[in-house]
């Protein structure tokens, strides 16, 4: 009994704001297979946003903890799990908390105003991550040839991929990635300088 529990203690939770939405996104994914159309309802944006909704103010963030399936879930948290604890311990978990929040509302803000489709998934969050894990040693008046290679690949990637008819928002990458981007060089730029 006394081993079971140091090996409890060995296990920590050491990444409280990317484990938390982690395990709310695998819950959403659990109801919605209990609960049909559950993460549709909740967890997504309508392409029509009705002022008079309160659910559709609520829906322009919680959209990226709803997933369309399991494969979808696990590709983002597979990113989201690898890159998140190393930022989350480098800049703190309060400002990752406002990181992901101010993300999921902007690009849900801009996709209720300039398209007409809906969003669901965190691939905004893990874009916001990439970029910022791309720019966490940035120093004053210089660009990380990381930061250029990343937006190359994988901003580059989602321009190329915008113009073809699928059910992935390819601008929902691009505004996450724009707002890591935005985070590491303006927001966080005087954390690095101390760090």
């Amino acid at each position: 009994m006394n081993t079971l529990q140091n090996k409890a203690k060995l296990i920590q939770y050491n990444s409280p704001v990317i484990l938390t939405f982690s395990l709310l996104a695998v819950a959403v994914h659990l109801v919605n297979m209990v609960f049909p159309h559950f993460t549709i309802r909740f967890f997504a944006t309508n392409p029509f946003m009705s002022l008079a909704n309160p659910l559709d103010y609520f829906r322009l963030v919680s959209y990226v903890l709803g997933h369309a399936n399991w494969e979808h879930l696990f590709g983002n948290l597979s990113f989201i799990l690898l890159l998140g604890p190393i930022l989350e311990e480098k800049y703190g978990s309060k400002p990752m908390l406002v990181m992901i929040l101010l993300t999921a509302l902007f690009t849900g803000l801009i996709n209720v105003v300039f398209f007409r489709s809906g969003l669901m998934g965190a691939s905004g969050i893990v874009f916001m991550l990439i970029l910022l894990a791309s720019i966490v040693d940035v120093k004053a008046g210089a660009i990380p040839l990381t930061f250029v290679l990343v937006v190359a690949i994988f901003i580059g990637r989602e321009l190329v991929l915008s113009f073809r008819a699928d059910q992935i928002s390819q601008m929902g990458h691009i505004l996450g990635g724009a707002c890591g981007a935005f985070f590491g060089f303006v927001l966080l730029k005087p954390l690095n300088a101390r760090g």
